[in-house]
């Protein structure tokens, strides 16, 4: 089968087969300098185009010349003529980078803004957009706690065993906040005649103790808490000669556990720096001279054996739940700038029961029961919908979850 061979195009033809819009861009190029090639001879039409390109440039200096001012149009009517071309709009640059180019320039700048810092973020915390080690991404953290829950928290999206490097994994915890940071201080306000200075001071002083008792490094290590004790009024009867004696020799009436958060150091040691946090601190109002803070929180501690390399992690869940009040010392018999404790409560999830030797003592896998026989109901510790009140059975439960 024969083909047909492609026409030879002539130079006029060639340009007759281009649209007049193409036409104007080739022929405002080479005028600027930037075409890659000048036609041998224009075609009729080319000249056309030319020529009526040269007329409205004519034109448009000529409403120069009038001033910028419109011409009249039929009827008398002035017409609306827009603002001239910017330099180099034909012509090429004079002495200046032509706006197309400085605008690319610049849109290319912010993209490069952006890429920089997306870069930045992927540096700073690489798994917001960068599968984590087991595949899966990290799960955006949960937004604060204004109200009491509805319900317990749902399984959370990961699942599988704790790692030292994912103590947190399977845990409703693992989108919680941590340590201090996630203790908020609501708004102060003035109440029962004691000052928004007051009651400010009063939230940061209930910040301090739940920080101090529960979030320290030595007293997570069993070290004396004189931080939080510093907290605390001492004309307030009982209370910290009761600590103190608790702290001293520790028994099942005397227990600072109630109060404190401690682990034995040859027994059990933390799994990095980092504890969950989640709850909620508000306001009320006491009798004239007396603002209440109620606090309520849930701290999640993971922990490996002191003595062992097996990498096993387990979690303890303790919550607490208390109202410490700052008394005006011009009406009470207080020591300024100190709270009292009106009351407090706790719960201890994943511990042995009946030790009472003033330390937590979470279970591993594989370990001897120790302790006395759980025998109360089956508890899941994530569930912060029931309040805790001092009134829930003493029975020592099994947890459904750590």
């Amino acid at each position: 089968m024969s083909t047909v061979p492609p026409p030879d195009r002539s130079d006029d033809e060639s340009a007759s087969s281009l649209s007049d819009e193409q036409l104007e861009v080739f022929l405002r190029e080479a005028a600027e300098g930037g075409g890659t090639a000048t036609p041998k001879e224009p075609s009729a039409r080319a000249r056309m185009v030319a020529r009526r390109l040269r007329e409205e440039d004519e034109a448009a200096r000529r409403a120069g010349a009038d001033g910028g001012r419109g011409g009249r149009g039929p009827g008398g009517k002035r017409k609306a003529q827009g603002p001239p071309p910017p330099p180099g709009w034909r012509t090429g640059p004079v002495g200046q980078e032509g706006n197309g180019g400085s605008r690319r320039r610049r849109v290319g700048a912010v993209i490069g803004v952006l890429v920089v810092a997306a870069l930045a973020v992927v540096a700073v915390r690489p798994s917001l957009v960068l599968p984590g080690d087991d595949g899966g991404t990290e799960q955006p953290p949960l937004a604060a706690e204004n109200a009491r829950p509805t319900g317990a928290p749902g399984d959370p999206a990961e699942s599988g065993r704790a790692t030292r490097e994912h103590p947190f994994r399977g845990s409703p915890a693992e989108r919680w906040a941590e340590g201090a940071d996630a203790i908020e201080i609501p708004e102060a306000k003035a109440l029962s005649g004691m000052s928004e200075k007051d009651v400010a001071f009063a939230l940061r002083r209930t910040k301090e103790l739940l920080v101090a008792a529960n979030l320290d490094p030595g007293v997570l290590r069993g070290e004396r808490p004189d931080k939080a004790l510093a907290v605390l009024d001492p004309k307030q009867p009982e209370l910290l000669p009761k600590l103190r004696r608790s702290l001293r020799a520790p028994d099942e009436e005397y227990d600072p556990l109630k109060l404190f958060t401690r682990f034995d150091p040859d027994e059990t040691l933390l799994v990095g720096d980092v504890v969950k946090v989640r709850g909620r601190m508000t306001l009320a109002a006491g009798k004239p001279g007396v603002v209440k803070v109620n606090a309520d929180y849930t701290f999640v501690y993971p922990l490996v054996r002191a003595d062992g390399d097996d990498g096993e992690v387990a979690r303890t869940i303790v919550r607490r739940v208390l109202t410490l009040t700052l008394n005006d010392p011009e009406r009470w018999d207080v020591t300024e700038g100190k709270l009292l404790v009106e009351k407090y409560f706790s719960e201890h999830g994943n511990t042995a029961c009946g030790i009472n030797d003033g330390y937590l003592h979470p279970a591993f896998s594989g370990d001897a029961a120790g302790g006395d026989p759980a025998t109360g109901p089956r508890t899941d510790p994530y569930d912060r919908s029931k309040p805790l009140t001092g009134a829930e059975s003493e029975e020592c439960g099994r947890v459904t979850r750590t």
